[in-house]
């Protein structure tokens, strides 16, 4: 324990060379220092004032499944803004675990922990901070410089999967989080919220919820909220609805106004309407080899021609989209957004 404490303490000093001593203010080396979690952490109940989320439309992660939690600082609120974000209270902490059960078809069975994110606003902005989990799943110490660590499960298929799962370091939080070079939280967004959740005194509809608990500032009617669809459930939304619903949460807090995939102009939030800019017969500016020989990002009712279906299907760090956060191939993604091409007209 004196090592993983020490090993800790020296990743923050490494953290203030680099930053000024701004994450030294913020973050602590062991996950169980904030008080996130009451009894067992790994179980992860939640302590007073931590508020257990989910979001409709999963950004993929090599298949790991995730529990998420928010912590606004005492007597503040989220304060809703009219393009559907909210603004958060410098204090908020937003809770992030990544996990597997050895068989992904019974999800609370056999649960190996690997790592939590931390995304703290801090007076200085946000900052991003990995966790992970040691292997008797009693703690999780901050890990700037990221790790790799092997994880074996069952796909939803009955397919045994093996592979070298990365926990990202300190800079690489940005990749993902960077808009108009500031960092910003993707996945608490009004549409990504607007739906129920299972919470320990029964199910209600999430924004309600906080509503209810007082945490929200200026929120519209309900019935004029929007609702990203659940792209894994076919009866949520049309087909094109939850083609675009995974390309949003996967592909545009990267391709978006803002974001650094913008030079490419290419949009791919949910928002956007214009067929060029969502990439229909559209060439790619500067891809390089990762355009495969193909002439266009989408070619309407050819998906083997579309150069997203060929990144989307690669693995090879120089051509895969989206090029961070995973290792594998989303089949089902693939299979969505795929046979939305082929329906395009």
């Amino acid at each position: 324990m004196k090592y993983i404490i020490f090993k800790a303490l020296a990743a923050l000093f490494f953290l203030s060379l680099l930053y000024g001593g701004n994450p030294l203010k913020y973050a602590k080396p062991k996950l169980s220092d904030y008080g996130f979690f009451t009894g067992n952490m790994a179980e992860h109940i939640p302590s007073e004032g931590v508020l257990p989320y989910d979001v409709s439309a999963q950004l993929f992660s090599d298949y790991a499944l995730k529990s998420r939690f928010i912590v606004l600082p005492k007597n503040q609120k989220l304060n809703y803004r009219s393009d559907g974000s909210f603004g958060f209270p410098v204090g908020t902490t937003l809770i992030k675990t990544f996990y597997y059960p050895a068989d992904l078809r019974k999800p609370l069975e056999n649960i190996q922990l690997m790592e939590t994110r931390l995304l703290i606003h801090t007076e200085e902005g946000w900052f991003g901070y990995p966790y992970v989990w040691n292997k008797a799943q009693t703690e999780a110490i901050l890990e700037i410089a990221g790790e790799r660590m092997e994880v074996s499960f069952i796909d939803d298929a009955g397919d045994n999967v093996s592979f070298n799962y990365s926990v990202p370091n300190f800079n690489q939080c940005k990749g993902c989080h960077i808009n108009e070079n500031r960092m910003i939280p993707i996945g608490p967004k009004v549409r990504l919220l607007n739906h129920n959740y299972n919470y320990s005194d029964g199910k209600m509809n999430q924004l309600k919820k906080w509503s209810a608990l007082d945490m929200i500032n200026g929120l519209p009617k309900f019935a004029s909220l929007p609702h990203t669809p659940d792209y894994t459930n076919p009866n949520d939304g049309t087909f094109e609805e939850r083609a675009r619903a995974w390309i949003d949460i996967n592909c545009a807090h990267c391709h978006m106004k803002g974001a650094p995939g913008e030079t490419s102009g290419l949009f791919l939030n949910i928002e956007e309407t214009d067929p060029t800019r969502l990439g229909v017969l559209k060439p790619p500016v500067a891809a390089g080899r990762g355009s495969g020989d193909r002439l266009h990002t989408l070619v309407p009712g050819k998906p083997d021609a579309s150069i997203m279906i060929y990144r989307m299907e690669s693995t090879d760090p120089g051509v895969m989209m989206p090029e961070l956060g995973r290792k594998l191939v989303h089949k089902k993604g693939v299979e969505l957004v795929r046979e939305w091409i082929k329906r395009m007209e």
